[in-house]
């Protein structure tokens, strides 16, 4: 090709005019390419492999290479499948381009069903025409309807010697296992980004564009492990720049913020200065940064820091600039991993928010809120354990008042309390100048069996409470400060612990309650109903009953009820019994 030609050529893009032709120019794959070796080597060679990874890590690029060593051959030289090619043969450059007769390449997203297959299956009979094996590249195989995996089943277990197969996915967990089981399958990793930094750097320097290591970072990470995106940015980022790329040209063009200052909005934050931190993004905002993206950079952020306290190797990382790493490793010495861990959950939920709200800078705002208000909080686990809670901004501290003196006047919730105990006199009054203190609750009940336990909640109003103690609760042993009970099938899961927080509320101290399979008693209700079924019983028996039972066909028991003036008769009152004694 002459000059002029060169001039009139249509541009290709840089993932396309680099992208390798051999085994050794794929990047972190070297784990794929040393089992491709050795197999090749002892002529252990699959009749089918499935190559599966995220986008743009080299799937078909791979498999273009594996057709090409497949039919490698230099007249008078190799005549068999290899890895080393140091140089186009026959046929490489065909295969490379896509356009050789005997390497098939088919998207399996638009020639998914079985008439497609069928085709294949019709063809793999006839040998290739000028190469060594017959390859069908099927990229995207996933895509593929049920009826067309079972009908490639057969021909792929046992397909004709001069046929090999090659799969591309990105969604290996939608192929069928049978699919799988007949494949040799490699998982493409994603590329490390100081792997990825230096290809781009490699390509920078072949293409004589001038462009700053801060810059190539930003883009790897952008790239997110993928070669073809990050050729794609790079190209983009030479455009846009026009001339030597700028970290700060990146961040334009990718509507990031500059690193320096997402990490003081990360010290604002995590310092709970809300009105600096909120500033600052509104700053970022007016400077061409995407809220969302801003939020992602936070949630980068405190990964890294998370990693740099919980590992300190990755404090060598390359794809980190140095003062992330020295920033990053002075907050990891300051705040703890719940922390750090609550603040990752909330920009997880708030960088959706950001995406999907008609405001997107007002979502951001509100997640920036959030995180600041807690920062200062202690960790669920923390409360538990009494950690002392934050102490007020000093512009916000309450006015000092002097405590009230206690009055010593009964209220009128007071009255009707069972065995209220703390009745012995005023409390001592405060001590002068002290600061005023929260009054521990006052007892008000000194419960000393189950009857005072369902007394207390009828006194309270505690309806529900006591209907449930004497329905779901098999009475144990009764301590003060710890009750052991038995639970029906009919007790709500939470009963347990509403019943110590209310008894706590009472009494003033902690309760244990302890819930025994074991415990048979019967409930309150059930006992009250055997009782009742025992005394009708003891009515049918009685002679003079049974008489008058004879007198009156027909009639029923409906209710036995004890005389408390019976001397014969245990003294019983029943609280239903409004009559004077003449029944």
């Amino acid at each position: 090709m002459d000059g002029s030609d060169a001039d009139t050529a249509p541009y290709r893009v840089l993932a396309r005019r680099y992208r390798p032709d051999s085994f050794a120019g794929l990047v972190g794959q070297e784990a794929m390419v040393q089992t491709l070796t050795n197999a090749f080597r002892t002529g252990r060679i699959a009749q089918a492999y499935m190559l599966t990874g995220v986008r743009g890590v080299g799937k078909t690029t791979t498999a273009r290479i594996l057709a090409r060593a497949l039919n490698y051959e230099v007249p008078g030289e190799v005549d068999a499948p290899t890895i080393d090619m140091p140089a186009y043969g026959e046929h490489c450059a065909a295969i490379m381009e896509g356009r050789h007769v005997d390497v098939i390449e088919m998207d399996a997203a638009s020639h998914t069903g079985i008439d497609d297959i069928r085709e294949i299956i019709e063809a793999v009979r006839y040998k290739p025409a000028v190469a060594r094996y017959k390859v069908y590249i099927i990229d995207e195989v996933h895509m593929l309807s049920k009826a067309a995996f079972n009908g490639l089943l057969k021909t792929l277990e046992e397909p004709p010697p001069h046929v090999k197969f090659i799969f591309a996915t990105t969604e290996i967990r939608k192929v069928p296992v049978t699919v799988l089981s007949r494949c040799q399958r490699f998982d493409l990793r994603r590329i490390e980004s100081a792997r990825l930094v230096g290809l781009m750097r490699d390509i920078t320097d072949r293409e004589r564009v001038g462009i700053e290591d801060e810059a190539l970072t930003m883009l790897a990470r952008a790239a997110e492990g993928s070669a073809r995106d990050g050729l794609s940015l790079l190209d983009q980022a030479i455009a846009h720049a026009d001339g030597e790329v700028t970290a700060s040209e990146i961040a334009a063009m990718l509507g990031l913020a500059d690193r320096a200052l997402v990490i003081d909005l990360f010290e604002e934050v995590m310092g709970g200065d809300t009105k600096a931190a909120l500033t600052r993004l509104k700053d970022l905002h007016d400077v061409g940064a995407d809220p969302a993206v801003v939020l992602e950079d936070l949630a980068v952020f405190t990964h890294n820091v998370t990693r740099l306290k919980v590992a300190q190797s990755v404090v060598d990382d390359e794809a980190l600039t140095e003062e992330e790493r020295q920033r990053g490793a002075a907050f990891a010495e300051k705040l703890s991993l719940r922390t750090l861990a609550r603040a990752w959950q909330m920009l997880l939920k708030g960088i959706e928010e950001a995406r999907t709200s008609a405001r997107p800078l007002a979502a951001a705002d509100m997640v920036i809120v959030r995180i600041a208000h807690a920062a200062n909080l202690p960790t669920p686990d923390e409360a538990l354990r009494g950690a002392p809670a934050p102490q007020p901004a000093a512009d916000k501290a309450p006015a000092s008042t002097p405590p009230e003196a206690p009055s010593t006047a009964p209220s009128g919730a007071d009255h009707g309390r069972l065995r209220a105990v703390g009745d012995d006199g005023p409390p001592p009054a405060p001590v002068p100048q002290e600061a005023p203190r929260a009054a521990a609750p006052e007892p008000q009940y000194d419960l000393r069996s189950f009857d005072d336990l369902v007394a207390a909640a009828g006194a309270e109003r505690e309806l529900k409470l006591k209907n449930l103690l004497e329905t779901v609760v098999r009475p144990g042993t009764f301590e003060v400060g710890r009750i052991e009970i038995g639970l029906t099938e009919h007790a709500p899961a939470d009963f347990a612990g509403a019943l110590g927080r209310k008894l706590e509320e009472w009494t003033g101290r902690r309760w244990m309650i302890a819930v025994n399979r074991d415990i048979t008693t019967p409930t309150l209700a059930e006992a009250r109903d055997a009782e009742r079924t025992q005394q009708l019983d003891d009515a049918r028996a009685d002679p003079a009953v049974a008489e008058v039972m004879a007198m009156f066909p027909g009639a029923e028991i409906v209710d036995v009820r004890v005389r408390p003036d019976d001397p014969g008769l245990p003294d019983v009152d029943d609280p239903d019994d409004d009559t004077d004694g003449d029944d």
